[in-house]
Protein backbone atom coordinates (compact mmCIF):
# COMPACT_ATOMS: atom_id res chain seq x y z
CA UNK A 1 0.00 0.00 0.00
CA UNK A 2 1.30 3.43 -0.95
CA UNK A 3 1.64 5.74 2.06
CA UNK A 4 -0.74 8.70 1.88
CA UNK A 5 0.21 12.34 2.20
CA UNK A 6 -1.19 13.85 5.39
CA UNK A 7 -2.19 17.19 6.88
CA UNK A 8 -3.29 18.15 10.37
CA UNK A 9 -5.82 20.51 11.92
CA UNK A 10 -5.16 22.25 15.23
CA UNK A 11 -6.95 24.98 17.13
CA UNK A 12 -5.44 28.13 18.67
CA UNK A 13 -4.72 27.93 22.41
CA UNK A 14 -6.68 30.08 24.85
CA UNK A 15 -4.34 29.69 27.83
CA UNK A 16 -0.78 28.70 28.69
CA UNK A 17 -1.49 25.00 29.23
CA UNK A 18 -3.37 24.81 25.92
CA UNK A 19 -0.41 26.55 24.31
CA UNK A 20 1.94 23.81 25.48
CA UNK A 21 -0.45 21.18 24.10
CA UNK A 22 -0.44 22.86 20.69
CA UNK A 23 3.32 23.21 20.48
CA UNK A 24 3.84 19.62 21.67
CA UNK A 25 1.38 18.47 19.00
CA UNK A 26 3.15 20.43 16.28
CA UNK A 27 6.58 19.22 17.39
CA UNK A 28 5.42 15.61 17.35
CA UNK A 29 3.67 15.78 13.97
CA UNK A 30 5.89 18.13 11.96
CA UNK A 31 8.55 15.40 11.34
CA UNK A 32 5.88 13.49 9.38
CA UNK A 33 6.23 16.24 6.75
CA UNK A 34 2.54 17.10 6.45
CA UNK A 35 1.28 19.00 3.45
CA UNK A 36 0.13 21.70 5.86
CA UNK A 37 -1.21 22.48 9.32
CA UNK A 38 -4.62 24.16 9.41
CA UNK A 39 -5.60 26.45 12.28
CA UNK A 40 -9.27 26.91 13.16
CA UNK A 41 -11.09 30.22 13.56
CA UNK A 42 -13.61 30.76 16.34
CA UNK A 43 -17.25 31.57 15.68
CA UNK A 44 -17.64 35.21 14.74
CA UNK A 45 -13.88 35.62 14.66
CA UNK A 46 -13.67 35.08 18.43
CA UNK A 47 -10.19 33.61 18.10
CA UNK A 48 -9.04 35.87 15.25
CA UNK A 49 -5.93 37.16 17.00
CA UNK A 50 -5.16 33.76 18.52
CA UNK A 51 -5.51 32.14 15.10
CA UNK A 52 -3.17 34.73 13.61
CA UNK A 53 -0.57 34.20 16.34
CA UNK A 54 -0.79 30.42 16.23
CA UNK A 55 -0.50 30.38 12.44
CA UNK A 56 2.48 32.72 12.60
CA UNK A 57 4.36 30.64 15.16
CA UNK A 58 3.58 27.35 13.41
CA UNK A 59 4.78 28.75 10.11
CA UNK A 60 7.94 30.21 11.64
CA UNK A 61 8.92 27.23 13.79
CA UNK A 62 7.98 24.34 11.50
CA UNK A 63 8.79 25.89 8.14
CA UNK A 64 5.71 24.08 6.83
CA UNK A 65 2.71 25.58 5.02
CA UNK A 66 -0.05 26.75 7.36
CA UNK A 67 -3.68 27.15 6.30
CA UNK A 68 -5.68 29.62 8.38
CA UNK A 69 -9.43 29.23 8.67
CA UNK A 70 -11.58 32.24 7.78
CA UNK A 71 -15.36 32.59 8.10
CA UNK A 72 -18.12 34.98 7.04
CA UNK A 73 -19.62 35.29 10.51
CA UNK A 74 -19.93 38.57 12.38
CA UNK A 75 -17.81 40.81 10.17
CA UNK A 76 -18.14 43.06 7.13
CA UNK A 77 -16.56 42.16 3.80
CA UNK A 78 -13.83 44.72 4.36
CA UNK A 79 -13.05 43.40 7.85
CA UNK A 80 -12.94 39.80 6.64
CA UNK A 81 -10.62 40.58 3.75
CA UNK A 82 -8.43 42.64 6.07
CA UNK A 83 -7.98 39.52 8.20
CA UNK A 84 -7.01 37.57 5.08
CA UNK A 85 -4.43 40.25 4.25
CA UNK A 86 -2.93 40.01 7.74
CA UNK A 87 -2.45 36.28 7.19
CA UNK A 88 -0.71 36.95 3.88
CA UNK A 89 1.66 39.43 5.55
CA UNK A 90 3.00 36.70 7.85
CA UNK A 91 3.47 34.29 4.96
CA UNK A 92 0.22 32.36 5.42
CA UNK A 93 -1.32 32.30 1.95
CA UNK A 94 -3.40 29.15 2.39
CA UNK A 95 -6.95 29.86 3.54
CA UNK A 96 -9.72 27.46 4.56
CA UNK A 97 -12.75 29.53 3.57
CA UNK A 98 -15.94 28.67 5.44
CA UNK A 99 -19.34 30.21 5.99
CA UNK A 100 -19.10 29.51 9.70
CA UNK A 101 -21.66 28.37 12.24
CA UNK A 102 -24.59 30.62 13.24
CA UNK A 103 -23.74 33.00 16.06
CA UNK A 104 -24.89 32.73 19.66
CA UNK A 105 -26.54 29.34 19.26
CA UNK A 106 -28.92 30.48 16.51
CA UNK A 107 -30.38 27.75 14.30
CA UNK A 108 -29.82 29.58 11.03
CA UNK A 109 -27.00 31.68 9.63
CA UNK A 110 -27.67 35.42 9.31
CA UNK A 111 -25.10 37.37 7.29
CA UNK A 112 -23.56 40.52 8.70
CA UNK A 113 -25.36 43.53 7.12
CA UNK A 114 -22.19 44.41 5.23
CA UNK A 115 -20.73 40.91 5.12
CA UNK A 116 -20.49 37.98 2.75
CA UNK A 117 -23.80 36.20 2.28
CA UNK A 118 -22.23 32.75 2.04
CA UNK A 119 -18.98 30.88 1.58
CA UNK A 120 -19.10 31.15 -2.22
CA UNK A 121 -19.05 34.96 -2.02
CA UNK A 122 -16.06 34.80 0.33
CA UNK A 123 -14.25 32.33 -1.93
CA UNK A 124 -14.80 34.53 -4.98
CA UNK A 125 -13.43 37.60 -3.18
CA UNK A 126 -10.35 35.70 -2.01
CA UNK A 127 -9.79 34.25 -5.47
CA UNK A 128 -9.98 37.73 -7.01
CA UNK A 129 -6.97 38.76 -4.91
CA UNK A 130 -4.83 36.15 -6.66
CA UNK A 131 -2.84 35.62 -3.46
CA UNK A 132 -4.35 32.59 -1.80
CA UNK A 133 -4.61 28.85 -2.18
CA UNK A 134 -8.21 28.28 -1.11
CA UNK A 135 -9.57 25.19 0.60
CA UNK A 136 -13.22 24.70 1.49
CA UNK A 137 -15.46 22.37 3.48
CA UNK A 138 -17.45 19.44 2.07
CA UNK A 139 -19.99 17.07 3.60
CA UNK A 140 -20.00 13.34 2.78
CA UNK A 141 -22.91 12.98 5.20
CA UNK A 142 -25.54 15.60 4.49
CA UNK A 143 -25.03 19.04 6.05
CA UNK A 144 -27.77 19.70 8.66
CA UNK A 145 -29.09 22.61 6.56
CA UNK A 146 -28.95 20.83 3.19
CA UNK A 147 -32.12 19.53 1.57
CA UNK A 148 -30.43 16.30 0.47
CA UNK A 149 -27.10 14.84 -0.59
CA UNK A 150 -27.42 16.24 -4.11
CA UNK A 151 -27.61 19.71 -2.58
CA UNK A 152 -24.29 19.04 -0.82
CA UNK A 153 -22.69 18.05 -4.11
CA UNK A 154 -24.07 21.03 -6.01
CA UNK A 155 -23.00 23.43 -3.27
CA UNK A 156 -19.46 22.07 -3.39
CA UNK A 157 -19.48 22.48 -7.17
CA UNK A 158 -20.40 26.14 -6.69
CA UNK A 159 -17.48 26.57 -4.31
CA UNK A 160 -15.06 25.22 -6.88
CA UNK A 161 -16.59 27.40 -9.59
CA UNK A 162 -16.10 30.40 -7.28
CA UNK A 163 -12.36 29.70 -7.14
CA UNK A 164 -11.65 27.01 -4.54
CA UNK A 165 -8.64 24.76 -5.11
CA UNK A 166 -9.37 21.83 -2.80
CA UNK A 167 -12.08 20.55 -0.45
CA UNK A 168 -11.65 18.96 2.97
CA UNK A 169 -14.59 16.95 4.23
CA UNK A 170 -16.30 16.86 7.57
CA UNK A 171 -15.35 13.71 9.49
CA UNK A 172 -17.38 10.55 9.01
CA UNK A 173 -17.57 7.18 10.71
CA UNK A 174 -18.10 4.87 7.74
CA UNK A 175 -15.78 4.74 4.75
CA UNK A 176 -18.64 4.28 2.29
CA UNK A 177 -19.95 7.74 3.22
CA UNK A 178 -16.87 9.34 1.66
CA UNK A 179 -16.65 6.97 -1.31
CA UNK A 180 -20.30 7.53 -2.27
CA UNK A 181 -19.80 11.28 -1.97
CA UNK A 182 -16.63 11.19 -4.05
CA UNK A 183 -18.41 9.23 -6.78
CA UNK A 184 -21.37 11.63 -6.76
CA UNK A 185 -19.02 14.60 -7.07
CA UNK A 186 -17.22 13.00 -10.02
CA UNK A 187 -20.56 12.30 -11.70
CA UNK A 188 -21.47 15.98 -11.23
CA UNK A 189 -18.32 17.02 -13.08
CA UNK A 190 -16.18 17.97 -10.07
CA UNK A 191 -12.55 17.17 -10.87
CA UNK A 192 -10.67 19.05 -8.15
CA UNK A 193 -9.22 17.33 -5.07
CA UNK A 194 -11.55 16.25 -2.27
CA UNK A 195 -9.59 15.22 0.83
CA UNK A 196 -11.31 13.12 3.51
CA UNK A 197 -11.30 14.58 7.01
CA UNK A 198 -10.36 11.97 9.61
CA UNK A 199 -11.23 12.17 13.32
CA UNK A 200 -9.17 9.87 15.54
CA UNK A 201 -11.52 9.34 18.50
CA UNK A 202 -9.85 10.63 21.65
CA UNK A 203 -13.04 10.48 23.70
CA UNK A 204 -16.06 8.62 22.39
CA UNK A 205 -18.67 10.57 24.36
CA UNK A 206 -17.31 13.89 23.10
CA UNK A 207 -16.94 12.63 19.54
CA UNK A 208 -20.47 11.28 19.56
CA UNK A 209 -21.92 14.56 20.83
CA UNK A 210 -19.93 16.52 18.25
CA UNK A 211 -21.18 14.20 15.50
CA UNK A 212 -24.76 14.81 16.57
CA UNK A 213 -24.30 18.59 16.33
CA UNK A 214 -22.70 18.24 12.88
CA UNK A 215 -25.33 15.88 11.52
CA UNK A 216 -22.84 13.01 11.15
CA UNK A 217 -24.62 9.63 11.53
CA UNK A 218 -23.36 7.36 14.28
CA UNK A 219 -23.80 3.68 13.35
CA UNK A 220 -25.19 1.46 16.08
CA UNK A 221 -22.30 -1.00 15.76
CA UNK A 222 -19.84 1.77 16.58
CA UNK A 223 -21.75 2.75 19.70
CA UNK A 224 -21.74 -0.88 20.82
CA UNK A 225 -18.03 -1.31 20.06
CA UNK A 226 -16.97 1.73 22.09
CA UNK A 227 -19.28 0.84 24.95
CA UNK A 228 -17.56 -2.55 25.21
CA UNK A 229 -14.09 -1.05 24.75
CA UNK A 230 -14.63 1.53 27.47
CA UNK A 231 -15.89 -1.15 29.82
CA UNK A 232 -12.77 -3.24 29.14
CA UNK A 233 -10.40 -0.23 29.29
CA UNK A 234 -9.50 -0.63 25.60
CA UNK A 235 -10.87 2.64 24.23
CA UNK A 236 -7.59 3.85 22.70
CA UNK A 237 -6.79 0.47 21.19
CA UNK A 238 -10.18 0.36 19.47
CA UNK A 239 -9.92 3.97 18.33
CA UNK A 240 -6.50 3.36 16.78
CA UNK A 241 -7.57 0.14 15.07
CA UNK A 242 -10.78 1.59 13.61
CA UNK A 243 -9.12 4.78 12.40
CA UNK A 244 -6.24 2.85 10.82
CA UNK A 245 -8.64 0.45 9.10
CA UNK A 246 -10.70 3.33 7.71
CA UNK A 247 -7.63 5.13 6.38
CA UNK A 248 -6.20 1.95 4.87
CA UNK A 249 -9.45 1.30 3.02
CA UNK A 250 -9.52 4.87 1.70
CA UNK A 251 -5.95 4.55 0.42
CA UNK A 252 -6.78 1.23 -1.23
CA UNK A 253 -9.68 3.03 -2.93
CA UNK A 254 -7.31 5.55 -4.48
CA UNK A 255 -7.27 8.31 -1.85
CA UNK A 256 -3.84 9.97 -1.81
CA UNK A 257 -4.33 12.63 0.92
CA UNK A 258 -5.76 12.44 4.43
CA UNK A 259 -6.53 15.37 6.75
CA UNK A 260 -6.54 14.60 10.49
CA UNK A 261 -8.51 16.55 13.10
CA UNK A 262 -6.03 16.28 15.95
CA UNK A 263 -7.86 18.26 18.68
CA UNK A 264 -4.33 19.32 19.72
CA UNK A 265 -3.49 15.80 20.85
CA UNK A 266 -0.86 14.15 18.67
CA UNK A 267 -0.33 10.63 19.96
CA UNK A 268 -3.33 8.84 18.45
CA UNK A 269 -2.94 10.62 15.12
CA UNK A 270 0.78 9.81 15.07
CA UNK A 271 0.10 6.14 15.82
CA UNK A 272 -2.38 5.91 12.95
CA UNK A 273 0.07 7.62 10.60
CA UNK A 274 2.80 5.17 11.59
CA UNK A 275 0.49 2.24 10.88
CA UNK A 276 -0.10 3.71 7.43
CA UNK A 277 3.63 3.96 6.75
CA UNK A 278 3.86 7.71 7.35
CA UNK A 279 6.97 8.00 9.50
CA UNK A 280 9.32 10.80 10.58
CA UNK A 281 11.69 11.91 7.85
CA UNK A 282 15.26 12.26 9.06
CA UNK A 283 17.92 13.70 6.78
CA UNK A 284 21.56 12.61 6.77
CA UNK A 285 22.44 16.03 8.17
CA UNK A 286 20.22 15.38 11.20
CA UNK A 287 22.14 12.26 12.20
CA UNK A 288 25.65 13.29 11.12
Amino acid sequence: MTSPRVSFEVFPPRNVDAGFNLWDTAQMLAPLEPRFFSVTYGAGGTTRDLTHDAAHVLRRTSGLPVAAHLTCVGASKAETLEVADTFAKIGVTDIVALRGDPQDGAKTFTPHPEGFVDSCALIEALADKGTFNIRVGAYPDSHPEAADMDANVQWLKRKFEAGADEAITQFFFETDSFLRFRDACAKAGIDKPITPGILPVLNWKSARNFAKRCGTPVPAWLDDAFEAAIRDDRHDLLATALCTEMCSTLVEEGVEDLHFYTLNRAELTRNVCRALGVTPQVSVRDVA
